[in-house]
């Protein structure tokens, strides 16, 4: 049953990690093995760490294969998941699942341990003793170089509870347990599979497995409790304690005005969790009190900052009530308690820090004197464990120095830097879909989600990799199979491909846009001379009315294909909208000249100055094929009941023709808030004598259609934006605009704008409204088009209107769209006249090495403008997002004979369907631990289960699940399973053994 984990024995849980690494070289997936050979080791409580980080007490610190992963990849301080005397099946049924979503911000609704706490032992048993196994076999490092530190909560009687008192005995001390004596027999018993560990070795494994703690307080805990848990753990335990500490200190004034500044305003919570929980007036005396008694006690002392934030669910985040917050929005609240405690104890209080840490910022924690450092959500996102083996790399040089205090100047300085940092910093507007709108395949996943997130699906990765080859030539080879405007696409489009970007979870998308004029820009004298005509089309003759970007990629794609085409432009010159419209500070007018130099090469005849009026008379001329591309030009209704408006189209035609001699006065109110208005607010901004540019919106900026690009190039160069107004009309010079407010938010969260009653009036020498233009129906009124509610031709999935042989592509059959949605509908349409394929370089996407990229897993880029971008994480040759995620190494990719990427199988027993897989599959709706191929361990499990999948029945024998049927099969011999289940079955108990239990 998928939510119930199945621990792993001592015996499978070494057979995984020593024939995996046998084979692979890697352990639980993790290829980036971190090895410490420099001899240093931070002295800790009366230990020692190679390395001052770790994962903290959460999902990524529960089963011993978390533990082990983790420490391969350079961990050295591990804070095991929280005890509490709720445990297994109990608290499992108040745990809503899915329970993480770690998308940007990490949010979470569980809190302690899954496992019955005896269980929970075993577990941080058997992975201490895996773990200084691995450490001398595999020359890891020092093997007493590593902590367990024990987390338990969250009142004074549960932690005195039989079970809960036995667990922190044993933790400190278990050499009489059953598990600790099993693990150090299995050893013993498989020596002889050991090249360096011997038996002096194995019997001389530490059996004080921790001597330290952290008090977790859960939200609510009275102080004097707290107070009690401590003195016990340090009186009666003699153990090195920490505190956990909540962003609650700061009181909800502070939180709400800190979150609010940096964009996360949309993050719901009251102050009810800011009064009940531990008080700063309360906390202070506390933590003093605490703090001497292990001076006096001889122990260490020190707090964890923070817990995470607890938060309303308002958008369907999670099937729960309340959630967790942490991640990058936690790290400003839990920095300033930091900063706040170590003013109160001048710098001597030892602070074990967790709320937002990353490759990013904890050098600087650590040389500001904070450490132990621990992370959940860093390590939940794609990478996964393996961003701590670059962690590791980065603190390498960590010293032997004991902890000698916090720096206050270098604490005070990384606080006061927040707000100057973008990594802390929300976006304007809410971050897009990352998925693509397909279903996640049993087998074979693997794709570009960079490609289904383009219109034209451009080979994104074929030409990203033949630019950090120095191919120019090659990547513009690439771009025009499916993409005859490289140059205009390279500089306005609004690159939705990078929204799909895996790297977006990592830093920042890949600048797949630039690369693309990059390559134009390096390879276009040599590729132009080159292009012709790629054989010839009888019988077809084609006419393409209007020469924007639609009319020019039909004309390139019919004429490379050798087809007869004619485009007729009313115009002097080509390029539509972009050519007469769009400013000259977006795109010059040498670029368009580019592009379109590039689609004429292939032979297309253009007409210029040639209106056409009716597409019967083309047909009468012989053309057997009419694509209509003549754009949307045609103003759409006035937004006021009264007053004049300039259309957004006539003025930046006027202004990009004639702007140094236009004068439309002080006062200009732009209405509307899509990419068309960023560019007229903009325009109008550089027009002489004009000081103030206000672009009014009835909804807020979070809500305009415009993109975060064009959004934030609006507010760069100095337009003023005016919120929640409706537009009424205008008068004398004024504007009258009604105020709304945000309502109640919907399902998804989203607040619609509600009249106020109230308005309120603003200077507007010229108004000009930017709310979409319309499409000119008269070509299709006289064919009898049929048409849609919203005035738009009705076509097929070729583009063709309901009178065959006629064609509608681009602004002229979606409205007004985009340059490359043009081009998209221009390729279908070409395709379906001439039959052309654009799948010449689509074997680039899959070809290349796994090794190639396979080795960029888990590396934040510490420089984003690298120009060719080498980052692509080659989605398409190795994907495996759900195995990097998974906090419990359930999601595991082979490699099938035959198959020449990787395969997913999901095993069953190691899943607790956390659903942080489903968070960052590409496909939508994509639930990687329900949806792949599964391996059960048992028979009750299999039953109890959906997935598709299979047990092992010993042998070629196994029972399989396929397409909603049961049967046993020996799939060595003739079976009617598919030739993917059954090479993916034989894989796995052939090469994968010991995946099985």
């Amino acid at each position: 049953m998928s939510e119930i984990m199945r621990p792993m024995s001592i015996g499978h849980l070494m057979h995984w990690i020593m024939s995996e690494y046998e084979q692979k070289k890697s352990i639980f997936g993790i290829e980036k093995i971190v090895k410490h050979e420099n001899g240093q080791a931070l002295p800790i409580y009366e230990e020692k760490i190679e390395s001052p980080f770790g994962p903290a007490a959460g999902p990524n610190s529960q089963l011993a294969q978390n533990i082990v992963a983790a420490y391969v990849a350079g961990s050295r301080f591990f804070e095991l998941k929280t005890v509490q005397v709720m445990d297994g099946a109990d608290l499992a049924a108040c745990i809503s699942r899915p329970c993480i979503i770690a998308g940007d911000e990490c949010y979470n609704c569980e809190w302690s341990t899954e496992l019955y706490v005896p269980q929970a032992f075993a577990e941080y048993v058997k992975a201490w003793v895996a773990c200084k196994l691995i450490a001398k076999e595999y020359n890891l490092g020092d093997p007493d170089a590593f902590v367990f530190n024990m987390s338990v909560g969250y009142d004074l009687e549960g932690i005195k509870s039989p079970k809960v008192d036995k667990y922190i005995n044993d933790m400190i001390e278990a050499k009489d347990t059953e598990v600790f004596k099993e693990c150090i027999n299995w050893a013993l018993e498989h020596v002889n599979e050991f090249k360096n560990v011997d038996e002096e070795y194995i019997k001389n494994i530490s059996s004080n497995v921790s001597n330290s703690i952290t008090e977790s307080t859960l939200h609510g805990c009275p102080p004097a409790e707290i107070e009690r848990i401590a003195t016990y753990l340090i009186t009666e335990k003699h153990l090195n304690t920490f505190i956990k500490c909540n962003p609650t200190l700061l009181g909800y004034e502070y939180a709400r005005k800190r979150l609010d500044g940096l964009g996360f305003d949309y993050i719901a919570f009251d102050d009810h969790h800011f009064l009940e929980d531990l008080q700063w007036a309360d906390a202070v005396p506390m933590l003093h009190r605490l703090y001497d008694l292990c001076q006096e006690k001889g122990l260490e002392f020190g707090v964890k900052i923070t817990n995470t934030f607890p938060v309303d669910v308002t958008r369907n985040e999670l099937p729960s009530n309340e959630m967790y917050m942490a991640g990058r929005a936690l790290f400003p609240l839990s920095i300033h308690v930091a900063r706040l405690l170590t003013d109160e104890f001048q710098g001597k209080l030892r602070i074990s820090y967790s709320g937002g840490a990353t490759i990013e910022n904890i050098k600087e924690l650590f040389d500001a004197g904070i450490w132990p450092i621990t992370m959940a959500t860093n390590i939940l996102k794609p990478g996964g464990y393996q961003r701590m083996s670059q962690i590791a790399d980065e603190l390498m040089e960590c010293g032997s120095e004991r902890f000698s205090g916090v720096n206050v100047a270098a604490l005070a300085a990384i606080d006061d830097g927040v707000e100057a940092k973008a990594m802390y910093r929300k976006p304007v507007k809410p971050l897009p879909e990352r998925h693509v709108d397909k279903k996640l395949p049993l087998f074979d996943c693997f794709n570009a989600p960079c490609r289904n997130g383009c219109p034209i699906e451009q080979d994104i990765p074929a030409y990203l990799q033949a630019m950090v080859d120095g191919d120019a030539k090659k990547a513009l080879e690439i771009i025009l199979e499916r993409n005859p405007l490289p140059f205009i696409t390279g500089t306005i489009c609004p690159h939705h491909c990078g929204d799909k970007c895996m790297r977006n979870y990592y830093e920042e998308t890949l600048h797949i846009r630039e690369t693309k004029l990059a390559a134009a820009s390096q390879a276009y004298n040599e590729i132009l001379p080159a292009l012709k005509a790629e054989g010839s089309v009888a019988g077809k003759k084609v006419a393409i009315i209007g020469g924007g970007p639609a009319g020019l990629a039909a004309a390139a794609f019919l004429s490379r294909a050798g087809v007869a085409v004619t485009v007729f432009e009313r115009k002097e010159q080509l390029g539509g909208v972009v050519r007469n419209v769009i400013p000259e500070f977006r795109i010059s007018a040498d670029s368009i000249d580019k592009d379109v130099e590039l689609c004429k090469a292939y032979g297309a005849e253009f007409k210029l100055g040639a209106e056409v009026t009716s597409v019967k008379a083309l047909k009468a001329e012989g053309y057997t094929d009419v694509i209509v591309s003549i754009g949307a030009w045609k103003p759409g209704r006035s937004p006021l009941a009264y007053g004049e408006v300039t259309d957004a189209l006539e003025f930046l035609m006027e202004a990009k023709k004639n702007g140094a001699s236009m004068n439309i006065g002080k006062d200009v109110v732009v209405l509307g808030g899509g990419n068309t208005a960023m560019d007229v607010a903009r325009a109008a901004k550089r027009l002489p004598g004009v000081e103030n540019v206000r672009l009014i919106y009835r909804r807020t900026k979070r809500y305009m259609p415009a993109d975060e690009e064009e959004l934030q190039l609006a507010i760069e160069d100095g337009v003023e934006f005016l919120e929640l107004l409706a537009p009424v009309g205008a008068e004398n010079g004024k504007l009258k605009c009604s105020v709304m407010e945000l309502g109640a938010p919907d399902a998804s969260g989203r607040r619609s704008p509600v009249d106020t009653g109230r308005t309120e009036e603003y200077p507007a020498d010229t108004i000009i409204a930017a709310i979409g233009e319309t499409i000119d129906t008269s070509l299709y009124a006289e064919l009898g088009v049929e048409m849609d509610a919203k005035g738009r031709p009705v076509v097929d999935a070729n583009m063709m209107t309901t009178e065959a042989g006629v064609y509608a592509v681009g602004d002229s059959r979606r409205g007004p769209a985009t340059v490359v949605e043009a081009i998209a509908d221009s390729a279908k349409a070409a395709a379906a006249i001439a039959g052309i394929s654009y799948d010449k370089y689509a074997e680039e996407n899959v070809a290349a090495d796994e090794k190639l990229y396979t080795a960029k897993k888990g590396v934040q880029s510490r420089d984003t403008g690298k120009t060719p971008d080498d980052r692509c994480l080659g989605c398409p040759t190795v994907c495996e997002v759900c195995t990097d995620v998974c906090p419990n190494r359930a999601n595991v990719a082979i490699h099938v004979p035959g198959k020449c990427k990787a395969q997913i199988i999901h095993v069953d027993g190691m899943c607790n369907e956390c659903g942080n897989c489903e968070v960052f599959c590409p496909y939508k709706g994509g639930r990687p631990y329900k949806d792949k191929f599964t391996l059960y361990w048992s028979e009750e499990d299999f039953l109890d289960s959906t997935n598709e999948g299979f047990l092992s029945l010993g042998g070629t024998q196994v029972k399989v699940r396929l397409d909603g049927k049961v049967e046993t099969v020996d799939v060595v011999g003739e079976t009617d399973l598919s030739a993917d289940a059954v090479a993916v079955i034989r894989t796995v108990l052939k090469d994968y053994a010991y995946l099985i239990h």
